[in-house]
């Protein structure tokens, strides 16, 4: 039995929870495969039910699972207060001890007019972005003042090492390219993060190209050739202003997921969208990047490629159809597209 601690957090986010629970339940039928879903408070709804974002009962559920799988979190309900819904995910992430965050970016052929770029610049894009999640400024020591404030930057060799591993070792099943993002131009972390990557390239993986890029560099070149890239790694916050930017190539973020893992087999699964609180319960939200970060747990936590790619297939099935929600230009609401993507698993 493979244990799922289900969080389907706020806003959007249990209905495309819920979508990606009904694709991975309609896989598990068809596969012989047995889950087990464990509902778990988190986010603001948590805060609202027990004062805490990340309580000791969802805490101790997912160190038990398998996988996490969440939805989303936050709003501006929450905003303002003593704790905000997004500690809870910075605490989910520590706990859970993942530190490298993966976001494939893929136009699907026959999308391409539903970018923002020209179809000719978009297509062939198919990446994977891998950012480092627990270090850098986001864990740094801070100082909060009104005349004043600091947040500080710390890396470590080790942090940088294990998390350029996984984005190489990726490379390999891939194009065969790693393009690694720093300031090294300016920042001493950079420096560190160049050299650290540089030397274990050298080490054990020579037969993956590298290349360094600075980030201001980078943002530019995910808008002026995007389908040049393979494997982009880069750290923290870097990495969370490069993916957001590299989403919307594809014509809406409500189609990106995500999986972020650790050293061990069990990951944190979830679409990289937030919670879009004006429109919520409406049926509107894409559960296209949650379902698509329950293939990514088939594939990451259960070890089972084969099943992943029979979501992804369903998936690319589906918005060929024409299938969709109203952001990509599809007929459908958030029921009836993760509807039809089962049917395709089941036929």
């Amino acid at each position: 039995m493979l244990i799922i601690a289900f969080l389907p957090g706020d806003g959007v986010g249990p209905e495309v929870a819920g979508a990606a629970r009904r694709v991975l339940e309609t896989l598990a039928d068809a596969e012989g495969m047995t889950l087990a879903f464990r509902d778990c408070l988190f986010g603001g709804a948590a805060i609202d039910a027990a004062g805490d974002p990340f309580p000791a009962e969802t805490r101790q559920a997912c160190a038990a699972a398998d996988a996490v799988f969440l939805g989303a979190v936050g709003g501006p309900k929450w905003d303002g207060g003593a704790v905000r819904p997004e500690k809870g995910l910075l605490d989910l992430r520590k706990s859970l001890g993942v530190f490298a965050n993966l976001r494939p970016i893929r136009i699907e052929p026959g999308m391409e007019a539903r970018a923002p770029l020209t179809p000719e610049r978009v297509k062939g894009v198919d990446m994977l972005i891998v950012r480092e999640l627990t270090g850098g400024v986001y864990f740094g020591d801070r100082e909060e003042g009104t005349e004043r404030a600091s947040d500080l930057c710390v890396y470590t060799r080790e942090e940088v090492e294990r998390v350029a591993r996984i984005a190489f070792e990726a490379a390999r099943e891939r194009k065969g390219k790693v393009t690694s993002v720093d300031k090294a131009n300016v920042m001493a972390t950079s420096r560190l993060w160049r050299a650290a990557v540089t030397a274990l390239h050298e080490k054990e993986f020579g037969d993956v190209a590298l290349e360094h890029m600075l980030v201001d560099a980078m943002a530019m070149k995910l808008i002026q050739a995007p389908a040049a890239y393979d494997v982009i790694l880069t750290e923290n916050m870097f990495g969370d202003i490069l993916s957001d930017e590299a989403s919307v190539l594809s014509g809406s973020i409500g189609l990106a997921p995500s999986a972020s893992l650790g050293a061990g087999k069990a990951g944190l699964y979830e679409p990289i969208h937030g919670s879009a609180p004006d429109i919520a319960g409406q049926g509107k939200a894409n559960p296209v990047g949650a379902v698509m970060s329950a293939a990514m747990m088939v594939r990451h936590s259960f070890g089972n490629d084969a099943a992943a790619r029979k979501i992804e297939r369903a998936v690319s099935a589906a918005l060929a159809a024409g299938r969709g929600t109203a952001d990509i230009g599809g007929p459908d609401d958030t029921r009836s597209f993760a509807d039809d993507i089962c049917a395709r698993l089941e036929g």
